[in-house]
């Protein structure tokens, strides 16, 4: 499959402006991330852009170019601007052409994974007599990624973790509409005469980008430790994870781990096969590891019960993701905190608290957040002053306004939290996992090993 990949603008030609951003460097950085995916994770695939810098080139030098090229597929990326006030995503096919034609097949297959992903109002699937629908001989299809000039939507473009789940939606769509097939990763050897279904694994990282999987291995093969990655299917969802080494022994793989911690992934943890033993002491489940359940997939639990609730799981997905926190369990400690969203008690809605910050009793209403990211951001940081001694990392500034009150470190196990999230809280965490496996019972059965795992861990 050939894509002709046309981040619009560039140049001289910036685009739409607003909110100190410029369309032509959000178009260029969600192309790229669309390229590295595609290239990186999936068979038989070619991508060409039409620019790969801030260079500028014409419309009819585009088509001509993926005319000539013999494209497959034309997308074009584009932001949108209108009046402050209007907001989302929506897509184009060239007016000319029905609802059933092959180019509106490929829409409807992008349209749907992108909207899952990328937190935007739906606007829908157009039509229109755009020069790169109408020239291109293949078909094309072009996407507006937000509002420009309205300040919310600007805001997800500022985000690079935002804008690099846009392309993985633009990416999951393409996959779908032309079938592609993931690249598969050289299994690990075994040690001998290791027992495979009897190993404990050294996981070092898991993303759902094979670009980040691979710049993670790339960091340990830089401190002398080496890596394959594997990639696994959880809930519908490729996972890419960076195994640093498989052992018979729990020992060995502790030695390593202290290895791969001390070449700064602080994140990393051992993951047995074996059924876990019974220990002396329960080790419980910890807050830092990776996330299972989807975005999508954590949203749809939340509307079960609250039909109203917000679509808050690409944030706990993205910033879990970063953090190297479970994501998935601080949205069910959401839940908890806010009764699905619904805010029934101390916290009202609309301060974007979802993790009862600063709500310590009597009445206390908590802190506030400007907007729903900044909220998850600010308890995904709470949970990593609790969970990590190490420094917060610095993409993102400090949000959390009580991070400094934390003694860090001081609960790495969720059922640590009680008597310190809560007060008194003496099921505190035993209602968060609760809640948690509930979500993983919502998956049908497809993540049975993870609620093993939970179990295991009491």
């Amino acid at each position: 499959m050939k894509l002709y990949l046309d981040p619009g603008h560039g140049g001289t030609d910036p685009g739409a402006l607003g909110n100190g951003i410029r369309e032509k460097d959000i178009a260029l950085d969600i192309a790229k991330n669309i390229k590295n995916i595609l290239v990186a994770g999936y068979q038989n695939v070619e991508v060409k852009m039409s620019r790969e810098n801030d260079t500028t080139k014409s419309l009819s030098q585009r088509t001509s170019e993926a005319n000539s090229w013999g494209a497959d597929f034309y997308l074009s990326i584009h932001c949108n601007a209108a009046n402050g006030a209007a907001r989302g995503y929506e897509d184009f096919i060239h007016n000319s052409l029905n609802s059933s034609s092959q180019t509106a097949i490929y829409q409807n297959s992008i349209h749907a994974e992108v909207i899952k992903l990328n937190n935007l109002i739906d606007r829908g699937k157009k039509k229109a007599d755009f020069h790169v629908l109408r020239e291109s001989s293949m078909p094309a299809m072009l996407t507006e990624n937000g509002f420009i000039d309205n300040s919310a939507d600007a805001a997800l473009m500022k985000d690079p973790i935002w804008r690099q789940r846009v392309a993985q939606g633009h990416v999951n769509g393409i996959v779908k509409a032309f079938n592609l097939k993931a690249k598969t990763a050289v299994p690990p050897k075994p040690p001998k005469p290791a027992d495979p279904s009897n190993l404990y694994r050294v996981i070092a990282g898991s993303f759902t980008n094979r670009k980040n999987a691979e710049d993670r291995a790339a960091l340990l093969k830089n401190k002398g430790i080496e890596s394959v990655i594997a990639i696994a299917e959880i809930s519908g969802k490729v996972w890419y994870r960076v195994q640093a080494g498989a052992f018979t022994t729990k020992e060995n793989a502790e030695k390593q781990l202290e290895a791969v911690k001390k070449a700064g992934i602080s994140d990393a943890y051992v993951q047995s096969d074996a059924p876990p033993a019974v220990p002396s002491e329960p080790r419980g489940y910890s807050i830092l590891g990776a996330t299972h359940l989807s975005a999508e997939h954590m949203n749809q639990y939340a509307k079960q019960t609250n039909p109203n609730a917000p679509n808050l799981g690409s944030f706990y997905s993205a910033f879990g993701e970063y953090y190297g926190i479970r994501g998935d369990v601080a949205f069910a400690q959401a839940m908890h905190e806010t009764n699905f969203l619904r805010f029934t008690g101390d916290v009202k809605p609309g301060k974007n608290n979802f993790a009862g910050l600063g709500a310590t009793g009597n009445g206390a209403s908590g802190a506030s957040f400007p907007t729903q990211e900044e909220g998850v951001l600010a308890h995904l940081q709470h949970l990593y002053a609790y969970a990590s001694t190490q420094p917060l990392p610095s993409k993102y500034t400090v949000v959390d306004p009580r991070f400094s009150l934390v003694k860090r470190g001081s609960a790495k196990l969720w059922k640590e939290l009680n008597g310190k999230w809560a007060v008194p809280g003496t099921n505190y965490a035993e209602s968060i996992m609760n809640i948690y496996k509930n979500m993983i019972r919502f998956s049908n059965g497809k993540l049975e090993a993870v609620l093993k795992d939970i179990e295991g861990s009491k």
